[in-house]
């Protein structure tokens, strides 16, 4: 009997539908491996196993009875854990408090005493302790730990909530060879204990290694269901993106990506290095959209961040036009000629509780020196901008906070047509704005490519990425690894050179 059994199961956010079909079964003892494409629902399926998703039909049962999990704290009842791609910790917390987080809630009185915690979690420390290195202590605080150092806490506190479901969400992405290795052995101790464990993971060894079955989503449904020794990698990428090979493969990019027989170069990358970013080098030229692709978080945004100077350290060289851009600051990103839109509106775009006029028009007015200017004289320049994306408002003076989504993100990408860029850093752009928004700000910028403009985009959606770009990068682990041109820039191509550098 499956230990956990999903039918049906669906989750729509207004005409948005998120997951359209999801089935799973899972068993007792198994390695259940959850595979789709950016965006294909993946992460709605294992948010609503978790509880922080609430679906709105289908049935989920557990151990053959039918259940409801309508919070996360209903899920751990239910003995589901969860490790996220984004870490959870505390990070001003000690190793020791951070893997006893679970338990906690169901300790006597409000305190533990800290050699019970410690003997609580040494347990969950022991399988790993011939790979944690330097700097690791039980007392240190997880906000001074390294990236690996902090993902396998994480793995920790997972298994400390002594589980029989378990999610891993690309738990293995900062890990290196060693601490990966110590951690299938753990997955095989769990799987001999009889745990179920859902397992998602961008390399494909890990994949073959570890899972017993796969299911693969694609646009929101669960198509197939497979044996993993009776498929292969290629089946797996076929049925993911339901296209079939329909060329060779690119060449692996080793080095610059060079654009011979193209107009003038506006910007040239050489080895920029970033948290995130490993080394990348690139060019792109004017008229050009040239995308930055794979799976999610293998440095396509901590590059475009790196290159505006919103990364904590950077090295490398980047040439705008004949200038090279010297100063890691986006200020100094500005005055050199680059823009930067992200899809992360609250923290990156509007500024709240201003006006319309008062988000459109502050990099005009830095790159114009205006210390003191009129509303008036400005409001012409800025409602020109924002009829170039036909963007919805009232007034110039309303508050930004009036705007739907859509038109928030217009009024954040018209701030850079008052005073156009040679180049234009996109970093997923549309993510959460209706469709009719999408395809206004897509017209738009192959009007500012066709005018002269370079521009770097990455979308989290494939279909966005490819029909709009004329180069696709694909990224893995802070590198490019492979560029995709002409009939190349599908979606079968973009997985497997995804999940064949992994």
């Amino acid at each position: 009997m499956p230990r956990l059994r999903l039918e049906g199961v669906c989750k729509r956010y207004g005409a948005t539908v998120a997951l359209g079909r999801g089935d799973l079964s899972l068993m007792p003892g198994e390695v259940h491996v959850l595979m789709g494409s950016n965006g294909s629902g993946k992460s709605t399926l294992s948010k609503i196993i978790a509880g922080s998703v609430r679906p709105d039909e289908g049935v989920i049962e557990c151990d053959g009875s039918i259940v409801t999990i309508p919070s996360p704290r209903a899920a751990r009842d239910l003995g589901i854990a969860v490790f996220y791609q984004e870490l959870s910790l505390a990070a001003h917390r000690s190793v020791v408090e951070n893997i006893c987080l679970p338990g906690l809630g169901h300790a006597r009185g409000l305190f533990r005493n800290r050699a019970e915690m410690t003997a609580a979690a040494e347990p969950f420390i022991e399988p790993f302790e011939s790979v944690l290195g330097e700097g690791f202590g039980l007392d240190v605080p997880v906000g001074r730990l390294r990236a690996d150092q902090r993902q396998l806490v994480e793995i920790m506190k997972t298994l400390a909530a002594r589980p029989d479901i378990l999610i891993f969400d690309e738990p293995t992405s900062a890990l290196d060879r060693a601490q990966v290795e110590c951690f299938m052995a753990v997955l095989r101790k769990l799987k001999a204990d009889g745990k179920s464990i859902i397992f998602i993971s961008h390399r494909m060894d890990e994949i073959f290694e570890i899972g017993d079955r796969v299911t693969i989503i694609r646009d929101g449904e669960t198509v197939r269901t497979s044996v993993l020794a009776d498929t292969t990698m290629e089946e797996i990428l076929r049925t993911m993106t339901g296209e079939e090979a329909t060329g060779p493969a690119a060449p692996a990019v080793s080095a610059a990506v060079k654009t011979p027989q193209r107009p003038t170069v506006k910007l040239k990358v050489s080895n920029l290095v970033a948290p995130g970013v490993n080394n990348v080098s690139f060019e792109v030229a004017a008229g050009e959209i040239l995308g930055f692709g794979g799976l999610h978080g293998q440095g396509q945004s901590a590059a475009l961040r790196a290159l505006f100077g919103a990364a904590q350290s950077r090295s490398g060289d980047i040439e705008v036009g004949t200038t090279r851009l010297t100063g890691n600051s986006p200020r100094a990103s500005i005055r050199n000629g680059l823009a930067y839109v992200s899809g992360d509106r609250a923290r990156d775009g509007v500024i709240e509780g201003r006006s319309i006029l008062e988000n459109t028009v502050p990099i005009y007015a830095l790159k114009n020196h205006l210390f003191v200017a009129s509303p008036r004289s400005l409001g012409a320049k800025a409602q020109q901008a924002l009829e170039q994306l036909q963007t919805k408002y009232q007034t110039l003076f309303h508050p930004i906070n009036s705007l739907s989504g859509g038109n928030q993100q217009k009024v954040v990408v018209s701030r850079w047509l008052m005073a156009p860029p040679e180049v234009m850093l996109l970093d997923d752009p549309t993510k959460g704005i209706d469709i009719a928004s999408k395809a206004e700000l897509f017209r738009v910028l192959r009007e500012l490519a066709a005018a002269g403009m370079a521009i770097l985009l990455y979308s989290s959606e494939d279909a966005e990425l490819l029909e709009n770009s004329d180069r696709v990068l694909v990224f893995n682990n802070g590198r490019t690894v492979r560029e995709l041109v002409g009939d190349e820039r599908t979606r079968y191509h973009l997985y497997h050179a995804a999940y064949e550098a992994a």
